[in-house]
C-alpha cells in the first residue's frame, strides 16, 4: 500500500507567531487532530494580517461556524448510512409524488438508513413523514421568506439552519451515501446537476442518484432526453457519464438501487496513486480477472489487485472489510461507476 508523503507546514510567514499558534493548540487539542487545528488558526490570523475587508471577514467566520455547528451534529450518525432527497417544496400532500416521497422515506428507514432533506414542506416533508422522526435529520436554509421546518423535523436537534447555500450544499452531499430526486423546480434541477458534475469530476465519492420519475407528467424521461438528445449528441457529455445516474418509475425500485450499489461495494478513497475501493467480501480470482480484462482502459499502469486496509483503520469497523486498488486515471468516473456495478453484480448470485 502505497504511504503518503508528509504534510509541508503551513505558515503565517512569521516564526514566532506559528509557535505562539501551536502552543495553544497543543495545549488544547487531541494530538491526532492538532495538525489540522493549527491550519485552521493559522488561515484565520492570516486573513486578518492579509487586510481582508470586514464583510470576508463575516462571510468567512459565519461559514466556518456553520460548518462547526454541522460537524458536531452530524458526528454521532457518522457510522449511519444516509440518504439525502431532493424535490419541490411546493407538492401538495394529495399528489402522488408526495406519496411516493412517503414511501420512500420509509422503505430507506425500515433499511436502517436515515433520511436527510432540506427541511422544507412538499417533497421535503413527505420523505420525513415516512423516514420518521428519529430517522431525520434537516438541513434549512434562512430565506428572504422563511422557509419554515417541517412539523416532522421542527425543533428536532437533527435539524440546522445554515445563512449560505454552499456551506448547505456541503452537507446535503458530503454526510450523504445515495441522492434521490423527485420532481421539483430550480432549486431541485441545480442540487441534481451539481452532484453528477461532481461525479464527473472525481471531487464526489462515488454514490447513487436515483431520479424518481412522475408516470403521469414524465419529468425525468423528458430531462433525460435532453442529456441524450442535447449534451451527448453535441458531445458535451461522454455516453459514459449517462451511467451516474438512473431513471425509476417507483419508490421501491429506488430503495432497492440503492440497497444493491452497496450489495458488495462499501466506499473508496485515494491512498497515494491508487484508488483503495473497500469491499464487503473478497472478489475471487475470476472475479479479479474479468474486472481487468473489461476495465483496463481506465488504469494508467498496472492492474487491480487485492489490497489490504490501511495501518489507521486497524480496530476500527472498516478494518473487517476486503479491497482492491488501482491506479485509476481519474478521468473516466462513468466508467468507475460501471466498474463499481459489476462489482455488485458478482453478489447478486
Amino acid at each position: 500500500m502505497t504511504v503518503l508523503p508528509r504534510r509541508k507546514p503551513y505558515s503565517t510567514g512569521n516564526p514566532e507567531l506559528d509557535e505562539r499558534i501551536a502552543e495553544l493548540v497543543r495545549s488544547s487539542c487531541p494530538e491526532g487532530e492538532r495538525a489540522y487545528v493549527q491550519e485552521i488558526a493559522t488561515t484565520a490570523l492570516k486573513l486578518g494580517l492579509d487586510g481582508a475587508s470586514r464583510v470576508d471577514l463575516k462571510i468567512a467566520s459565519a461559514a466556518l461556524k456553520e460548518m462547526r455547528h454541522a460537524f458536531r451534529i452530524f458526528t454521532p450518525f457518522r457510522q449511519v448510512q444516509k440518504v439525502t432527497v431532493f424535490g419541490s417544496a411546493r407538492t401538495a400532500v394529495d399528489h402522488p409524488d408526495h406519496d411516493r416521497a412517503v414511501e420512500f422515506g420509509r422503505r430507506m428507514a425500515e433499511a436502517g438508513w436515515m433520511v436527510i432533506t432540506g427541511a422544507g414542506s412538499g417533497i421535503m416533508g413527505a420523505a420525513h413523514i415516512g423516514a420518521g422522526r428519529d430517522q431525520s435529520v434537516g438541513v434549512n436554509i434562512k430565506l428572504p421568506f422563511e422557509q419554515e421546518a417541517n412539523e416532522i423535523i421542527r425543533g428536532d436537534g437533527k435539524l440546522m439552519t445554515f445563512r449560505y447555500f454552499f456551506t448547505r450544499k456541503l452537507f446535503l452531499l458530503k454526510e450523504s451515501h445515495a441522492i434521490v430526486l423527485f420532481p421539483g423546480g430550480f432549486g431541485t434541477l441545480d442540487e441534481g446537476f451539481e452532484v453528477l458534475t461532481l461525479l464527473q469530476t472525481g471531487k464526489q465519492t462515488p454514490l447513487p442518484v436515483v431520479m424518481v420519475e412522475n408516470p403521469e407528467t414524465g419529468y425525468f424521461q423528458g430531462l433525460s432526453r435532453f442529456i441524450q438528445e442535447r449534451l451527448l449528441a453535441s458531445q458535451l457529455i461522454s455516453e459514459q457519464d449517462l451511467s451516474l445516474f438512473r431513471v425509476v418509475d417507483t419508490a421501491k425500485e429506488a430503495s432497492e438501487e440503492i440497497l444493491r450499489f452497496y450489495r458488495v461495494y462499501h466506499s473508496s478513497r485515494y491512498v497515494g496513486p491508487k484508488l483503495l475501493i473497500r469491499l464487503e467480501r473478497a472478489l475471487d480470482d475470476s472475479e479479479l480477472a474479468d474486472l481487468n480484462l473489461r476495465f483496463r482502459e481506465v488504469l494508467r499502469s498496472g492492474a487491480i489487485e487485492r489490497a489490504q486496509s490501511l495501518p489507521e483503520e486497524q480496530g476500527t469497523p472498516l478494518a473487517r472489510l476486503a479491497g482492491i486498488e488501482l491506479d485509476f486515471n481519474r478521468q473516466d468516473f462513468g466508467r468507475l461507476r460501471q466498474l463499481i456495478d459489476s462489482i455488485n453484480a458478482f453478489g447478486s448470485s
